[in-house]
Order: C-alpha cells, then structure tokens, then sequence
C-alpha cells in the first residue's frame, strides 16, 4: 500500500482524542479512573469502543470470555489477520491511557484506512482484551493467556477477585460470559490465524520523557519471577529482654534477605545483566506488632524481572539457598508461597525494522528500549506470532491518576503505525 494521505491521519487523531474523552468521563473514579476486571468500569470501556467501530462499518463481536473483536474486513478473509490492541482493564484509580492506547489507536488505524478509502489485502483485527491487570485476580496475563486456551483448568473456580472475594466464574456471569472455554482448556484464537500482533503502549517510566522523544521501539519484555505472598515465620518476644543470640526475628531475616538481593542485584548489574528486583510489600503482622515486640512474622512480596530467562532460573534458585542460609543464622522460616511467573518475550526483528523504517520516513525520532513491564504482547510472541510494540511518552508514570498522552504524541504514533501496518496488511 501507498502511503496514507494526511487527512486520513487527522481523522485518526480525531477519533483517538475523542474516544479517550469518552472513557475518561464514563469510568471516572476520583482522583483517578477505575475500571475492574470483568467489573462496571471495564464493560464500560468496551461497550464504547464497540460503539466506535461499529460507526466505522467494522465487524463487532464478543467471545465467550469477552474479548472484544473489531474487525475491518479484508479482501481475502483466509489470510491470517493482522491483529492490533491491548488491554481495557487499569488498576484502582489509575490512569486513563494505561492498556486502552492500544485499543484506542488500534481502532484509529482502522479509521485512517476507511478515510483513505483503503481495503487491504487481510483483515485488521483489533482486540480489546480482558483482564491484565493482575491487581484484581493473582494471575498474569488473564485475559489473553485465557483468550488462547492457556489458564489452568480450574481458573473460573479457585481464582478470586481481591476486592470482593468473588470466582472468575461468578463476575464473568455478572457479564453474560461462559468460563467453559476456559475450564475446558480451549483457544478461543487460533495464533496460526495471526499474520502479526502489535501492541502500542504508553511507557511506563521516565526514558523517553529523559530522552525528549515521542515513541520507542521496543525490543523485548521482561519475564518476571514473583513470589507475592512470602512470609518469614519466627518468634514474637520481649524487645528487651530477649539478647540477639536467642532471637527468632522475622523482620530482621526478612531485611537480611532483601538486602542480600539488592547486592547480588548490584553485582549481576555491573557485569551488564538485564535485571531489576523489587520488595513491594514488607509488613509485620498488624495483630502483634508494636515497638517493643520482637516480630514472629514479616509478609513480604519479591518482584524479579529481567530479558534472560536463564538469568531468572539462576536467581530463583540462589533465593532459595540464601533464604534457607539466613533461615538457619536466624531461628526463622521462609516459605515463598506460589509463585506468578511470566516467561520474558522478545519482539520479531521483521517487525521493529518495519517500526523503525516507518518512523525515519515519517520524521518521527525514535529508540528502542526493553519493556520493564509485561504486556499481553508477550502471550502472543510466547505462541510464535510475530509481535512488536510500540511506546508513546507518558511525562507521569503509570498507575496513577496523573497519567499523561499528549495528543501531539499519538499523532507521532500513528504516523508511524498506519503506514506500518498498512503494508502489513498488503
């Protein structure tokens, strides 16, 4: 395909600020937004959504899981399409822009090609996936792990959402939804039928705001190896009258271990490995603690990322000797609890040269850079789909109400994708 005329993309712009307009109002949760997995908030976003591409003359359905599907038609529906889209789920009064982008330019794309009086070769499949956000259920990638066949059995029925204590099974039905596909282990998209899958995104840190750049390439996602619900288990006692030798101190053990972690983090980082590692939680329990009792128990969560899958095995195992090391100096017990890992994901070469290709002949200054957070894009690429995404500048992070897309930078971005994934399409 030729390039997309001008007013094509302005058409694009347009639908893009307005329908983050509409989200923004619809799912208001001050200080922020809120929209829940398989909740008010998410059902929500994509009833407008489908609202939109229904507008643009685009096939709209909704499996049995609800995923949202928007398709623009192509000549020859037996090509594998080329699917667009993330996820419409944000954590509690979060951002508006976090996983919606990508729905939101995915349908923008679709809008150019009609303004362009465009009918590619295969289809465009833009998908509004379910449930990313694992803040609402302890499993990753729910949404598009499930759209795939790939959630343990049992999901529907053990997974509990954490604001209300309710099965996956109970708030798919509050929607109309079936979890059979899902206790049946059965795909409900064929990644055999996906020509290519990319996923624009707002960055989640602060590089391309440092770098004075408006999108980047990414080059691979991080995988993680997570351990939310630890616990250090020892002795509660007398803050005085216990000396250290006779101490079975949980929270000191508990210290011990992050601090070791945060050295070995230091060393592995000067020998030039991809890591970052984080200790979200550490809590003494609230029934007992107090400023004269030695701690009994200390929760605890580990967050270890990184683009070597080798690296995450290695660290796993020294976590485990060094828990066990500091367990026996200390009198306490560590028990890590299940863990949530996530594989890391790299992105096709094909497909970050097209990105790039497209950004230079369009004027847009780029980077590449690997993704600290996981994305559904790495359930796709995990299944052998040739997958890419593509940041757009976020001056305020993620995750909080402040979250920021300046229109002027998705504009950027779809000069970079319409044309990119015009010639995808054929």
């Amino acid at each position: 395909m030729s390039a997309v005329p001008d007013h094509a993309l302005a058409e694009a712009l347009a639908l893009a600020t307005d329908l983050f307009d509409r989200l923004a109002a619809a799912t208001a949760d001050p200080p922020g937004i809120t929209r829940a997995s398989y909740g008010e908030g998410e059902a929500a976003a994509q009833a407008i959504l489908a609202d939109a591409a229904r507008a643009l003359d685009l096939e709209v359905a909704t499996d049995a899981i609800g995923t949202l599907r928007m398709t623009l038609p192509g000549r020859d529906r037996g090509l594998p399409a080329v699917a667009m889209g993330s996820h419409l789920d944000s954590v509690p009064h979060g951002g508006n822009f976090d996983g919606a982008a990508g729905v939101v330019i995915g349908l923008a794309i679709a809008a150019a090609l009609r303004a362009a009086g465009r009918r590619p070769a295969r289809d465009l499949l833009v998908l509004g996936i379910r449930a990313e956000e694992m803040c609402w259920f302890p499993a990753h990638y729910l949404g598009s792990r499930a759209l795939f066949g790939l959630l343990p059995r049992a999901a529907p029925d053990t997974l509990r959402r954490v604001d209300t204590g309710r099965t996956l099974a109970d708030h798919m039905a509050d929607h109309g939804l079936d979890p059979t596909p899902i206790r049946e282990g059965r795909a409900l998209l064929d990644p055999a039928r996906l020509h290519a899958f990319i996923e624009p995104h707002i960055e989640q840190g602060p590089v391309l705001v440092e770098d004075g750049l408006p999108v980047a390439i990414v080059t691979g996602i991080r995988g993680s190896l997570r351990y939310p619900l630890a616990r250090a288990t020892g002795a509660h006692a007398h803050a005085g009258a216990v000396p250290r030798r006779h101490r079975r101190d949980a929270a000191m053990a508990g210290v011990a271990l992050v601090a070791a972690l945060d050295a070995r983090w230091a060393t592995l980082e000067a020998q030039g490995a991809d890591l970052v590692c984080t200790a979200g939680i550490l809590a003494t329990d609230p029934d007992h603690h107090t400023s004269t009792k030695i701690p009994g128990l200390l929760r605890f969560s580990l967050d270890i990322r990184s683009l070597d899958a080798a690296l995450l095995a290695d660290l796993d195992a020294w976590l485990h000797a060094e828990a066990a090391r500091i367990g026996a100096a200390r009198g306490v017990g560590f028990d890590f609890g299940p863990p949530t890992h996530a594989a890391p994901a790299s992105m096709d070469p094909t497909l970050r040269a097209l990105l790039a290709r497209q950004a230079v002949a369009a004027g847009v200054p780029v980077r590449q850079m690997a993704s600290g957070a996981g994305h559904d894009c790495a359930t796709f690429a995990g299944l052998g789909v040739p997958s890419a995404m593509l940041f757009l500048r976020n001056p305020h992070g993620s995750h909080n109400p402040q979250e920021a897309l300046a229109m002027a930078d998705v504009g950027a971005g779809l000069a970079v994708l319409v044309p990119a994934v015009a010639e995808l399409l054929g």
